[in-house]
């Protein structure tokens, strides 16, 4: 049975993945993050993203280095869940959890022909984006819905006590 939780991947099935896909002549795109209540911006932000070529690779930061990132009371959901959910979207071909402070190494295993971040990045500042470009890939930024961030989800929620 072909379930949401085969799109999540491990690292010792990343090679053979990829080579997949590039052998079809398929267009890899890259992007990761938290990924912590899913919400609008998110699903815009990965439609994008997917439209930059024919697979979309998310690396998905694991629970501790979201602790670390974003401090002591997140994730609110676990890791399986937030890979559960990032791969329940069709426009999401596969889910990697990374614990490395950043996804240097994974953006390094994965070898996306585009990576992708939000345009509250800059080309200048996304990880990765020297290896991408050096390999003829390319690095993408696509605009943010306004208005949405898990952040600001979390605090409008313990604002009405919830």
């Amino acid at each position: 049975m072909n379930t949401t939780a085969n799109k999540i991947i491990t690292w010792e099935q990343i090679e053979e993945t990829m080579d997949a896909y590039r052998k079809a002549g398929e267009r890899i795109v890259f992007s990761n993050g938290c990924f912590d209540i899913l919400h609008l911006g998110h699903i815009d932000y990965l439609e994008k993203a997917r439209e930059k070529g024919d697979r979309l690779v998310m690396g998905l930061n694991t629970d501790a280095s979201v602790s670390k990132l974003k401090g002591p009371e997140r994730p609110i959901n676990n890791e399986y869940a937030r890979a559960r959910m990032l791969a329940a979207l069709a426009f999401v071909d596969n889910v990697i959890l990374f614990g490395e402070e950043t996804p240097q190494l994974l953006i390094e295993t994965v070898k996306p022909d585009v990576l992708v971040k939000g345009n509250d990045y800059t080309i200048d500042n996304i990880v990765g984006a020297p290896f991408v470009l050096e390999r003829g890939g390319s690095v993408e930024t696509v605009e943010l819905v306004e208005g949405f961030s898990t952040t600001n989800m979390i605090e409008k929620i313990r604002k009405v006590g919830l």
